[in-house]
């Protein structure tokens, strides 16, 4: 999509702006990414406004994407539509209100108990991808998993007799994390009956969640398989995989847990670097989720 206009766009980097081959790499990578993005809607460029723009900016964000990559890419972006205002080809600049992303921004919207419920049974489990979206929207939420923590998650790392799994978080560093006893039903479902279906490629043979094509999930599509299940649940809420996560420590702080064990069980790096917080055992880490987190209840009937 707007080859036309991408093709001119970098002959003038590297002509007339003299930029470097990496330079002018790393400005069609910006604008491609948007025009993979976008190519679903077949717009032309010219059609392109700014809520447009807007939205795959926040899509990025979801996908935790950093301020200062999304702060790039955007600057690649604003130079390309600069250029196609100049050059006559728009009429008029849709970056031209759109603010650089800051660190700091607005955390993903806290989904309420009911809206995760409703995301959760969105999933159709009379398929196969439709029970495997189940047991990973089930992890997200009921042990607050990181997108990558989640599509990296091991065969070897479920612990189910003891309701743990071992995750590999930030900076390889790994922890033991409990979970419900939904998110383990549903689990051993995908295990036992799913995932021995797929033709499993070499290099996913230790992984949970896998593609129809035996290979692990990727983080976007993780995300889009997020997004999917909210918009048939009629959540109107921007959703991303680290919103379940978000909401799992809500939820439980709210419903009276320790602050110390979530922020374990969340991995956050301050648990390990300061002195602070103290050490909770595995018994004292499962019990929290017990007693507070909403899906500890008995476990459901498939």
């Amino acid at each position: 999509m707007w080859e036309k206009e991408i093709q001119s766009f970098v002959h003038y980097l590297r002509i007339e702006r003299g930029l470097s081959g990496h330079s002018h790499e790393a400005y069609l990578r910006d604008i491609s990414k948007l025009a993979t993005y976008l190519s679903p809607l077949a717009l032309p460029v010219e059609d392109i406004r700014e809520n447009h723009l807007l939205d795959f900016l926040k899509d990025l964000h979801g996908l935790g994407v950093e301020a200062s990559t999304q702060a790039r890419c955007l600057s690649g972006i604003r130079s390309f539509f600069h250029y196609l205002l100049f050059e006559g080809k728009i009429s008029s600049d849709p970056t031209v209100h759109i603010k650089s992303p800051q660190k700091g921004r607005k955390l993903p919207d806290t989904l309420s108990f009911d809206e995760i419920t409703a995301i959760l049974e969105s999933a159709d489990l009379s398929t196969n991808e439709g029970l495997r979206n189940r047991a990973m929207l089930e992890f997200l939420y009921g042990a607050g998993l990181r997108v990558s923590e989640l599509v990296n998650l091991k065969i070897t790392d479920v612990y189910q007799d003891i309701g743990f799994i071992k995750v590999v978080g930030k900076g390889d560093k790994e922890r033991l994390v409990p979970a419900g006893r939904d998110a383990f039903h549903y689990l051993k479902v995908y295990l036992e009956h799913i995932r021995p279906q797929i033709p499993v490629k070499k290099t996913a043979t230790n992984v949970v969640f896998l593609n129809r094509r035996g290979a692990a999930l990727s983080r976007v599509m993780v995300f889009l398989i997020c997004k999917d299940l909210a918009a048939k649940a009629g959540i109107n809420k921007t959703i991303s995989p680290h919103t379940f996560r978000h909401s799992f420590a809500t939820h439980l702080i709210e419903g009276g847990a320790d602050l110390r064990a979530v922020q374990e069980m969340l991995g956050h790096e301050s648990i390990l670097t300061t002195e602070i917080y103290t050490h909770v055992d595995r018994a004292f880490l499962s019990q929290m989720v017990r007693d507070f987190h909403p899906m500890s209840g008995p476990k459901s009937d498939l």
